[in-house]
């Protein structure tokens, strides 16, 4: 019984923040969807893309149930999982990423969370592990990933929300007073410091 309400709590918030994280792309252009948005290029499309594969693989051939998306071998991993090339469009990543949900959602259906698997890019402690562990695996991936479009669309247009039909209602004039207060504490923690800050408030562009 507590492995079947482990494994229905554990799913359920994998389905529910998969969603999450695709909705971070609704009303953007296609664009915005796809540029670099950090130092590192970091992207909103590039996270779903991410996830996708992490899913594929880790639902896939660590059980030795090998998704049937084409994926490269991961010794061949060269980031180009986390960015879209000029010929892949939205869509088909979208789909890719829900196809890989209908199989990764098999696997979890259909094994015992003490189920064995194999993990050869992990080192340490072990490449050996279970379903529980991978589970929790992907579902902190995937919120980790899932924060990351929630600043990445904060600072496209200052969009913010948890999901779908949590979205906050922009107000601008209260946004701008909560950044001052918080700048205000910055500064009198660090007075030698801010005096040569030149930072200032971000202006809204949305």
């Amino acid at each position: 019984m507590i492995d079947s309400f482990a494994k229905d709590s554990l799913h359920w918030r994998l389905r529910r923040d998969r969603e999450a994280l695709l909705w971070k792309l609704d009303g953007l252009s296609e664009y915005d969807a796809r540029r670099p948005l950090t130092a590192t290029g970091t992207n909103l499309l590039g996270l779903v893309k991410h996830v996708a594969t992490v899913e594929a693989r880790y639902f896939g051939e660590v059980f030795d149930r090998p998704s049937p998306e084409p994926l490269p071998r991961w010794q061949d991993h060269d980031g180009s999982d986390q960015w879209a090339s000029e010929d892949e469009t939205r869509d088909q990543i979208i789909a890719f990423y829900r196809r890989t949900w209908e199989h990764a959602d098999a696997t979890i259906d259909e094994l015992p969370l003490d189920a064995p698997g194999h993990v050869p890019w992990w080192a340490e402690p072990s490449p050996n592990t279970n379903l529980f562990a991978v589970m929790v695996h992907v579902l902190s991936e995937t919120i980790r990933h899932a924060g990351h479009a929630d600043i990445l669309r904060e600072g496209l247009d200052g969009r913010t929300g948890l999901r779908a039909g949590l979205e906050a209602r922009i107000d601008e004039e209260a946004r701008a007073a909560h950044w001052a207060r918080i700048e205000q504490a910055a500064r009198s923690a660090a007075p030698i410091d801010a005096q040569d800050s030149s930072r200032k408030a971000p202006s809204a562009s949305y």
